[in-house]
C-alpha cells in the first residue's frame, strides 16, 4: 500500500521482511528510551532474526524514503472467554516522522491483519502516562480497562523451578 502526503512524502505500508529486524529492532529500542527503560530490553537483535524466522511474531512496517518509519508487532494469541486474539506487542513511529499520518496508516494496517484472521479482539498495553498514545487510540473507540494487574515470571523464576 502506497500513500502521499501533503509535503510530497511517499509512504509505504507492507509486512516486515526478515531484512527489516534491525529497524525494527532500532524502533524499540527507541520506544523503550522514550519511556526511560532501555535498560529493560534484554533481547537483541539477533534474537529478532531468529524469533521472526520461527514464527513467534510478524510485524507491519511503515517505509518512508526506502527506510523503516514505523511499526506494528503482533502475534496470535488466545482468550479462554473471547476466542482468537491478536496481541500488538509494540507499536512505534520514529520520532522524526510522527504527527504525520503514518502511525494511523500502520493501526489501521493491523486492524485489517486481525480482520483477515477472524480474531475477536486487539489487545495491548499502553502506559498511563504516555497521553499522545492514549489520545490517538481514542479515535477507535477504544476500551481502557484499568481492572487488570499485569503479571510477570520472569527468566531467573523460571530457571529457579526445575520439575524432575
Amino acid at each position: 500500500m502506497k500513500w502521499k502526503f501533503l509535503n510530497k512524502m511517499e509512504i509505504i505500508i507492507r509486512k516486515a521482511i526478515k531484512d527489516d529486524m534491525p529497524a525494527v529492532y532500532g524502533l524499540v529500542m527507541e520506544l523503550a528510551i522514550y519511556e526511560k527503560a532501555p535498560e529493560a530490553v534484554w533481547s537483541k537483535v539477533e534474537n529478532y532474526f531468529e524469533d521472526f524466522e520461527e514464527g513467534w511474531f510478524e510485524a507491519i512496517v511503515a517505509e518512508v524514503g526506502g527506510k523503516v518509519a514505523g511499526m506494528v508487532l503482533y502475534y496470535k494469541t488466545y482468550s479462554t472467554w473471547k476466542g482468537k486474539m491478536l496481541y500488538l506487542e509494540d507499536f512505534v513511529i520514529a520520532e522524526n516522522h510522527r504527527r504525520k499520518g503514518i502511525g494511523k496508516h500502520l493501526f489501521d494496517a493491523l486492524i485489517k491483519q486481525a480482520k483477515a484472521w477472524k480474531v475477536n479482539l486487539i489487545k495491548w498495553q499502553v502506559l498511563d502516562w504516555n497521553e499522545p498514545a492514549i489520545e490517538f487510540y481514542k479515535q477507535y473507540d477504544t476500551k481502557f480497562d484499568g481492572e487488570w494487574i499485569n503479571c510477570l515470571l520472569l527468566k531467573d523464576a523460571l530457571d529457579y523451578w526445575e520439575f524432575k
